[in-house]
């Protein structure tokens, strides 16, 4: 091979590999640049600081928070079972534990035991109680029934009821079941496999149905990207939900989102976000309507900053809270990984008349994040009458007790 000709291939190499590196170095600015809090183990241990050195939460007036229980691996999902105890989701250690009450008096969950093991990165959990309570718990690939001991606090007898896809970007699987009168039907929430894409399995960016037993399985509400998290309105019975929207659009697009979902609607994913704005980056079709308008596409009831991670929702009843909270929604911002500057990782307070009409909002619980370092992220809000508030924390592996002046302990 002539001389020049090794040069001149040699140059384009060289050449290639600096615009490989100058792309490498934009993408990671403009995406990737904040993504150090999710993955960098935190300068101090949350457990620590709370109980040691003050708080490092800011939290409002008259509330406390502590840890009721430490030493978890990841958890995600808190359900209270019929006696009291409060079961909480391991995904990544496949389980599901068990939190007893604090009996003894030191503030903290007497004993954690292992409910049920060995599941493929369990998430959803759900009670259903009639001559006996079954416990029904959704992994990445399926829902299944157990029968619930709740003397020897175990899952036994597994049943599987209900297929749903596995792998992709999105594998937590979120179950609920509905309000009366539809209260034997269950509700799954199924992500998307990709960040934005058109799907080739009709289950996937969805919010699935079914009957209590797995039978007749169908769609519910699509375009929903990934609603990792449903509640129910108190008054109203309507279906919340959080939905977090695709990343790589930059800092501030596109919004999260907490949407009502009613039976039969499209909620836009993956062409409209928001209030109905067109996704032109990935969707040219304009030729025959507008592609992001109502009645064929549903817009947000509420906006949230991009990228915030939106997870755990949940309202706050009368029973023994001030009047000022009453149907207040607080939300968990798990935190950004595609955000040049992170953003999250907090509670926030929405403010809501009793029909779920939007009045304000403003932090509840801020300061997981401190000088770039995560000291944990938010997952799961589990609110009971009485003023009291359970909070899951995936990265500090902890959960929070939340107390008022007005809480009944």
């Amino acid at each position: 091979m002539p001389i020049i000709v090794k040069r001149l291939l040699i140059f384009l190499l060289v050449l290639g590999l600096l615009y490989g590196l100058a792309w490498a170095a934009i993408f990671y600015n403009n995406n990737l640049k904040g993504v150090w809090p999710v993955f960098t183990e935190p300068n101090e241990d949350i457990t620590e600081v709370i109980n040691t050195t003050g708080m490092p939460l800011s939290i409002p007036a008259g509330f406390n928070i502590s840890v009721f229980a430490k030493g978890l691996v990841s958890p995600r999902v808190m359900l209270h079972d019929p006696v009291g105890n409060i079961l909480v989701s391991i995904p990544s250690e496949g389980k599901v534990v068990a939190l007893t009450p604090d009996k003894n008096g030191d503030g903290l969950s007497d004993e954690t035991v292992t409910v049920v093991s060995d599941l493929n990165k369990p998430n959803g959990l759900a009670f259903r109680c009639r001559d006996k309570c079954e416990l029904y718990i959704a992994e990445v690939n399926q829902v299944a029934i157990y029968d619930y001991d709740s003397k020897a606090l175990k899952a036994l007898n597994k049943k599987k009821i209900i297929d749903l896809p596995g792998g992709g970007n999105h594998t937590s699987r979120t179950i609920m079941f509905m309000p009366y009168p539809n209260e034997d039907k269950l509700l799954i929430s199924v992500g998307s496999s990709c960040n934005v894409c058109h799907e080739s399995d009709w289950r996937r960016a969805k919010i699935l149905t079914a009957n209590y037993d797995g039978t007749e399985l169908k769609e519910f509400a699509r375009g929903l990207r990934n609603s990792v998290f449903m509640t129910i309105h108190l008054v109203t019975g309507d279906i919340w939900a959080t939905e977090m929207g695709r990343d790589l659009l930059g800092d501030d697009t596109p919004p999260d989102e907490i949407n009502i979902i009613k039976e039969g609607k499209n909620y836009g994913w993956p062409i409209c976000y928001g209030e109905n704005t067109h996704d032109t980056d990935f969707d040219k079709n304009t030729y025959f309507r507008n592609p992001c308008m109502e009645p064929f596409e549903v817009p947000a009831k509420i906006l949230l900053p991009a990228h915030s991670a939106p997870l755990g929702l949940a309202f706050i009843p009368e029973e023994g809270w001030p009047e000022e909270y009453w149907y207040n929604l607080l939300v968990a911002y798990h935190g950004s990984w595609n955000r040049s500057t992170p953003t999250g990782y907090k509670i926030v307070r929405y403010k809501l008349d009793e029909t779920g009409k939007y009045l304000g909002e403003e932090d509840f619980i801020s300061g997981w994040l401190k000088d770039g370092n995560a000291l944990g992220r938010p997952a799961d809000i589990m609110i009971q009458p009485g003023g009291v508030i359970y909070i899951s924390d995936d990265k500090a592996g902890v959960i929070y007790k939340v107390t008022g002046n007005t809480s009944q302990q």
